[in-house]
This record gives structure tokens, C-alpha cells and sequence, in this order.
């Protein structure tokens, strides 16, 4: 068989659909320590987490047949990550942290003084006093690399969401690093 460092995951889904199930753990391998940082920022809680990235590669290779290999297979994944954890987040409401009143005027050209690098700094120290629905597009974006369209994919919010609540998430990490430093 040829090395699967090289395949596509698109490739590998197919593998695993038709001929080796066992190659499922290729796509574990590959995507584990990824999800995992994804569900860790938004459910805060690394037992939950992990929980929640393990029923979605459940969830994953039970529903294989049913993911479209012309579509790309990490928003598949991401997607039921996603979903997992809104549900666990949602399952655990009474403890999770909120945060409210948040004012998104700025005097100040956020996107100047606050550099890509400069976010992934902060976002560790800052990320889980933001609600989730900022959280997770700049966790996304910055952590994960995602394009604007894969995280419109993945939230299934329009691409225009996606800039606003990543616009406003910087906002709001900018004000609580102020405080944290």
C-alpha cells in the first residue's frame, strides 16, 4: 500500500470506506491533537474535551459514508467536533464561565495594533473569558489556521459572521489582555 503520510484525507476516507477500516487511525492520528486544542478553547475543560473529540471520531466513522469526498474532510470533521461540543457545553451550562456586557467601540485601529502573532500570545491567557461565539471563530482562524470559508463552514454562519464575530473577538481579547499583563 502506498504511504499514507502522502495521501489526501479525502483519499484515506475513501480507503477506509472501501477497503480497510483499520485506517480510520490515520485520520485519528492526523486530526486528535488538533480537535483536541479546538474542544479544549471552547469547553474548557481538558476531560470534557476529550470526551467530546472522542464521540466525534465516533460519530465520524460511523457517518463516513455519508461525507461527500469532493468536499474537504477537515471541515467534515471540524463541523462534528462542533457539534459535539456545543453539546457538551450546553449539557454542562451551570458550570461553564459566561461573560456578558461586553462594549465593541473602539477608538483605535485594532487591526494595526494587534498583529496575528501577537493574538496567538494572548489568546492562551485571554480565550476562555470571551464567549463562545467569539471564541471559536478567532480560535479557528488564529489557532487552527482555518480560512474565513472553512470557518463558515464549520459554524455554518455566513462568511460575513465570520469577520464581525472575529472583528469583535479581537476587540474584547485586546481589553482583557490589558488587564492580564
Amino acid at each position: 500500500m502506498k504511504n499514507l503520510k502522502k495521501l489526501k484525507d479525502e483519499q484515506i476516507v475513501e480507503l477506509v470506506r472501501s477497503k480497510d477500516k483499520e485506517l480510520f487511525v490515520e485520520i485519528v492520528v492526523r486530526y486528535e491533537a488538533k480537535l483536541l486544542r479546538y474542544a479544549i478553547y471552547m469547553i474548557r475543560d481538558k476531560a470534557k474535551a476529550a470526551d467530546a473529540v472522542q464521540e466525534s471520531f465516533i460519530k465520524a466513522y460511523i457517518n463516513l459514508n455519508g461525507f461527500d469526498l469532493k468536499m474537504k474532510f477537515s471541515s467534515w470533521i471540524y463541523r462534528i467536533v462542533h457539534n459535539q461540543v456545543i453539546n457538551t457545553i450546553n449539557k454542562n451550562k451551570r458550570e461553564m464561565p459566561l461573560f456578558d456586557n461586553v462594549d465593541f467601540k473602539s477608538d483605535s485601529d485594532i487591526e494595526a495594533e494587534l498583529t496575528k502573532k501577537e493574538i496567538k500570545v494572548n489568546l492562551d491567557k485571554c480565550i476562555g473569558q470571551i464567549p463562545i461565539i467569539y471564541s471559536e471563530p478567532l480560535t479557528l482562524y488564529f489557532l487552527d489556521d482555518k480560512s474565513y470559508e472553512e470557518i463558515s463552514d464549520i459554524l455554518r454562519i455566513p462568511i460575513s459572521t465570520v469577520g464581525t464575530r472575529i472583528s469583535r473577538a479581537k476587540v474584547i481579547i485586546k481589553k482583557i489582555c490589558q488587564n492580564v499583563k
